[in-house]
C-alpha cells in the first residue's frame, strides 16, 4: 500500500513542480532559478509542518507521511534541477548567480527548519 501512497503523493508533487516552472517559465528576465527555490521551499514547509504535528501530536498515520513526505515532498522538491541550474549559470559565466543560487537555497531551506520545527526535536 505504501507504494501506492509514494506513487500518488509524488505524482501530485510532480505535477505542482511542473506547474510552478510553467508560472515562473515566464519570468525569462530572472537570473536565478525561482522556480526551483519556491518548489523546494514549499516541500521544506510541509515536510517540517508533517514533522511538528507527527512529533508533537502523533496523530498522522504512516500512510499520511508516506503520501506528503516521501511522495508529495519527494516529487516537489528537485536537488537535481537545483544543481544542473547552478551549472549552467557557471557555464554562461554568471558566477554571482551560481553562487548565490546555492546560498539563498541553503539558507531559505535550513531557515525554515529551523523557525518551524522545534529546536529540542532536530
Amino acid at each position: 500500500m505504501n507504494w501506492i501512497l509514494v506513487f500518488i503523493g509524488g505524482g501530485i508533487g510532480s505535477l505542482l513542480r511542473y506547474g510552478i516552472s510553467v508560472f515562473f517559465q515566464k519570468q525569462n528576465s530572472l537570473s536565478l532559478p525561482y522556480a526551483t527555490l519556491w518548489a523546494n521551499l514549499v516541500a521544506c514547509v510541509v515536510f517540517a509542518l508533517v514533522f511538528i504535528i507527527y512529533q508533537q501530536k502523533d496523530i498522522i498515520p504512516t500512510s499520511v507521511r508516506m503520501l506528503l513526505l516521501t511522495g508529495f515532498c519527494g516529487g516537489l522538491s528537485t536537488f537535481s534541477a537545483f544543481s544542473f541550474e547552478t551549472v549552467e549559470l557557471m557555464k554562461r559565466g554568471e558566477l554571482l548567480y551560481a553562487v548565490l543560487n546555492v546560498i539563498v537555497n541553503l539558507f531559505l531551506c535550513l531557515l525554515v527548519f529551523y523557525l518551524l520545527v522545534n529546536k529540542e526535536t532536530v
